[in-house]
Order: C-alpha cells, then sequence, then structure tokens
C-alpha cells in the first residue's frame, strides 16, 4: 500500500491551526471513492473549516460550478486566473479567495510536485495516493479542530 506523505514546509516550521482545505479535481475526487473525500468536504464546511477547488482546468460550466457549490467557498480554475499550479501564485491567490494565511491551509494533489510547490507557498501538503491514505492524512491534520 502506498502511504500518503505529509510536508508541513521548511524547517522551523510553526504549528499553526489549519482553517483552510485545498484540493485539486482530476485525480482526487474523479477516484472511485470520492464520495467519501466529498463527505469530509462536507463535514469540514460545517465546522468551519474554508474549502477551495484548485484546478489547472481552463474553467467549469455553471452547471458543473453549481454541482461543486455545496462542497467549496472557492473555485480556481487556472484558465479564469491566468496562473496555474505549481506557481507560487496560484496557492497564495487561493488562500486569499478563502481569507487565509497559506500557512493555515492544507492543500491536496495526486501530482508531488504540485504538492511540494504548495508547501513552498506556505501551506502544508498532502500527496494523494488514495482515498484511504488522504482521508487518514487530513483527518489527523484537523484532528484538533472537532
Amino acid at each position: 500500500m502506498k502511504r500518503a506523505v505529509i510536508a508541513c514546509g521548511r524547517p522551523g516550521y510553526r504549528w499553526v491551526v489549519l482553517k483552510g482545505l485545498v484540493v485539486d479535481y482530476v485525480g482526487v475526487l474523479t477516484d472511485a471513492d470520492a464520495d467519501q473525500l466529498y463527505a469530509f468536504l462536507r463535514a469540514a464546511r460545517e465546522r468551519g473549516i474554508k474549502t477551495a477547488l484548485l484546478s489547472n482546468a481552463p474553467g467549469a460550466s455553471d452547471e458543473a460550478k453549481q454541482a461543486l457549490d455545496p462542497f467549496f467557498d472557492a473555485l480556481v480554475f487556472s484558465g479564469e486566473v491566468g496562473v496555474a499550479k505549481p506557481e507560487r501564485e496560484v496557492y497564495l491567490l487561493t488562500a486569499g479567495l478563502l481569507d487565509l494565511p497559506a500557512d493555515r491551509c492544507v492543500f491536496v494533489d495526486d501530482a508531488a510536485h504540485n504538492v511540494r510547490a504548495a508547501v513552498a507557498a506556505g501551506m502544508a501538503g498532502v500527496h494523494h495516493t488514495s482515498v484511504e491514505e488522504t482521508l487518514t492524512e487530513l483527518s489527523a491534520l484537523f484532528a484538533g479542530d472537532r
């Protein structure tokens, strides 16, 4: 079994209460067991965690955005904002849309280089390898918030 990797920033990283969850779409929310991730997102929002979708897609239809709306406070599509993963600015922009500093956010992606870039921008990172592992990692990171 592959193990998800949590990266919590640079040496000397200070522990902060995480209040934001930023998730990629393709490769994460398209997995067969993604319904469990959607349930986690809904529950996180109910507990006051701010959530964002961050996708390198050019955009999405109004219908797709409406379907995602119950799970996210912000939807960020690279084609709409003009900056893409793994550029630092897209992580900072997304955190800003949640009214949070980057170091209060966790980023989840199936591409390790995108996770490393988010960590370099100040976020905690989870490299998604399976729904089960990602949920285990997210539950640990947000455990103090229940």
